[in-house]
């Protein structure tokens, strides 16, 4: 029996992969051997789960300086996209299965919202695989939420085709940072047994003390945005989370709206 067969224990490296995970927003420039961004993929694809075994997704890779610019500019200009070797776009993509079943003469399908449900759940699965497969290997990885707030531009920057848009978009590179491990609510807070379980204010309380704390004191420590939260009378973590600072319900109203239209026009939402 060899070394390798005595002491591997997959169990164990998972759990230190997921304890070692971070969201990296500082990147060495660093190239990334393509041989080793088709092996994390291959193996995110082939790990995952994918409904019906359709594979609803695909993956957009970015690595052009003068395209990562503009993504860049769609992502709210967040530095590290510039300096980080390789972005991902995950998309959620009926548009492949649709053409193979129009081909075949076979019912068309997919192009309503349950598509959209399906192929974007697939798409996030194997978003993860790929986060895990590259942070295994020793890359920094950083999912990019703004991906939402622009789904249409960067539909029409990747052209992507019809029932076809954005889930997500992950930043990848070799790490130029180690930032502390951010804190979660606590596990009873997550899991319920059997039945859904509402919080009475008591238990809301004990979830959200620790992060009430940690939360404020992290973004007090940031001057500018002190000085922003003071002007706007903002006194707490809860009242910072949707204010115009942050998440703008307002905002959100908006770009809600504009999704919606945004599926309609890409056949998700007949």
């Amino acid at each position: 029996m060899n070394r390798r067969s005595k002491t591997h224990n997959p169990e164990v490296e998972l759990r230190e992969v997921l304890d070692r995970h971070r969201s990296i927003r500082k990147y060495k420039p660093d190239p990334i051997d393509p041989a080793l961004i088709g092996e994390v993929c291959q193996e995110a694809i082939s790990g995952g789960a994918s409904s019906g075994n359709l594979n609803s997704f695909s993956l957009v890779l970015t690595r052009d300086s003068e395209r990562k610019q503009k993504l860049y500019e769609l992502h709210f200009q967040q530095k590290f996209i510039l300096e980080a070797p390789l972005l991902i776009t995950f998309c959620a993509d009926w548009f492949r299965t649709r053409e193979w079943l129009e081909s075949r003469d076979a019912r068309d399908n997919f192009n309503n919202l349950v598509g959209y449900q399906v192929a974007a759940c697939d798409a996030m699965i194997i978003a993860q695989n790929v986060c895990l497969g590259f942070e295994a290997r020793g890359l920094g990885v950083c999912y990019m939420g703004t991906t939402v707030f622009s789904m249409g531009e960067i539909a029409d920057f990747l052209e992507l085709p019809e029932t076809c848009l954005p889930v997500t978009t992950m930043v990848v590179g070799y790490r130029d940072e180690h930032p502390p491990k951010r804190d979660r609510l606590p596990l009873s807070a997550f899991m319920h047994d059997e039945v859904y379980h509402r919080p009475t204010p008591e238990e809301l309380d004990d979830f959200y003390m620790e992060r009430e704390v940690r939360g404020w004191e992290r973004y007090m420590a940031n001057p500018e945005l002190k000085k922003m939260a003071e002007e706007e009378g903002i006194t707490s973590l809860a009242q910072f989370y949707t204010s115009k600072l942050k998440y703008d319900p307002d905002y959100f109203s908006e770009v809600s709206q504009r999704i919606r239209t945004l599926l309609e026009e890409k056949c998700f939402f007949p």
